[in-house]
């Protein structure tokens, strides 16, 4: 019998952080590199967030916070659920988390049994996976094409239900592809879910306010109130208002659910850093005019970027309706030769090539898809401007 548990077999470490990590070693190293791979707004955080922190040292809220939140944050998130979602939720029903990271993490760990499958579209966020895995689920991965938007279609989901089935995951919009859904395609996976009563819901809405060109948002509650009862809402405040290192999430859903969620973080962080959640009760309450200015930024970011692709034969980005990345196909290139003489075989190759000419980006396997990779535009027009540069040379040199 080895010392280490063999759930650790059944995940890998994040490639986003591991990516990073590499960036940050390589510029250590002295090499001139734009990382690309985190999902971190550049922006800073708000000033009113910053004085409530201030404020919040100078009244001693340092003490063990209460486990499912502080009151004032639960209040502050039910108003929230109910002023932009149109969901009404009692403050037992509402919990707070280390991130919405926390949160998914423990429900899964709360709910899945071995065996028991969990739903989740493909391109995805990298952890949604290794959750499963970790709880003794089955992750069912389904295939979202560029032809369907990167969106799961009624007939995908239908197929993918089994009597094992306990939760389809969806987080519109979407990390890596940046695909919304329409109110109206919720509510066509809302009618198949419906004739599926086992089928529980796990929407991750950490992306909400980061649309462009208009795009409305909806929440499969808000959309379907009959699946009110087995769906799951997490959210939280580290993308809208820049606030990651906050490390606090959010989440609403039945009350039983709730419960036990917060039973099993009551024996790992218990409850979250008090003073983030007084900067987050700010954050929510406090004036959100900034948000649709710093996501017009992005779009912004988006158009001058998916302009300088239109220069890089090889490369095909996608069309993000919101988020801040961009999930760019990259088969093209396999097969060409770099001046050195290796052949570009897979996408790890290719993203090696960048990362030689000073552009770090993700594997798109790591998000459940290949030939692609994803990368973040949440960092300033010349950086940008400057790794699509990189890139052009990069592609322009392949033989």
């Amino acid at each position: 019998m080895g010392f280490y548990s063999d759930r650790l077999d059944r995940i890998k470490l994040s490639p986003s952080t591991a990516a990073t990590q590499r960036a940050r070693e390589l510029r250590a190293q002295g090499h001139d590199i734009i990382a690309l791979t985190i999902g971190q707004p550049d922006f800073d955080t708000p000033q009113h967030v910053k004085r409530a922190v201030n404020d919040a040292l100078v009244r001693n809220e340092t003490k063990y916070p209460p486990i499912d939140g502080i009151p004032e944050l639960k209040e502050a998130a039910r108003i929230k659920f109910q002023r932009e979602n149109g969901l009404k939720y009692n403050t037992d029903q509402i919990m707070v988390g280390t991130g919405s990271k926390q949160i998914i993490f423990n429900a899964m760990m709360a709910t899945i049994g071995p065996g028991d499958e969990a739903i989740i579209p493909a391109p995805y966020w990298i952890s949604y996976l290794d959750m499963v895995l970790v709880s003794d689920g089955v992750p069912v991965e389904v295939q979202c094409t560029a032809e369907s938007g990167f969106k799961l279609t009624p007939a995908q989901l239908e197929a993918a239900i089994t009597p094992r089935t306990k939760w389809l995951l969806l987080n519109s919009p979407n990390n890596p592809t940046g695909a919304v859904y329409s109110r109206a395609e919720i509510r066509a996976l809302a009618d198949v879910l419906l004739r599926h009563p086992h089928v529980w819901i796990l929407t991750d809405d950490i992306y909400e306010h980061l649309r462009f060109d208009g795009i409305e948002f909806a929440t499969i509650a808000q959309v379907e109130p009959k699946l009110y009862d087995r769906t799951l809402t997490v959210n939280g405040v580290s993308k809208a208002y820049a606030m990651t290192g906050f490390r606090l999430g959010y989440a609403a859903g039945p009350k039983e659910l709730i419960r036990n969620i917060i039973k099993l973080q009551s024996q790992s962080t218990a409850g979250v850093s008090s003073i983030s959640q007084w900067a987050a009760v700010e954050a929510l309450n406090g004036p959100q005019e900034f948000i649709p200015e710093r996501a017009a930024e992005f779009a912004r970011r988006r158009d001058r970027v998916l302009e300088m692709f239109k220069d890089i034969p090889g490369l095909q980005p996608n069309y993000p309706e919101g988020a801040f990345y961009l999930f760019v196909r990259c088969g093209d290139l396999y097969g060409r030769k770099t001046p050195a003489g290796k052949v570009l075989k897979d996408e790890a190759d290719v993203v090696l090539h960048l990362m030689d000419h000073g552009v770090a980006v993700v594997l798109g396997a790591a998000y459940g898809m290949s030939p692609y990779f994803r990368m973040s535009i949440a960092t300033d027009m010349e950086k940008l401007e400057e790794a699509c540069r990189r890139m052009q040379r990069a592609v322009a040199e392949l033989k």
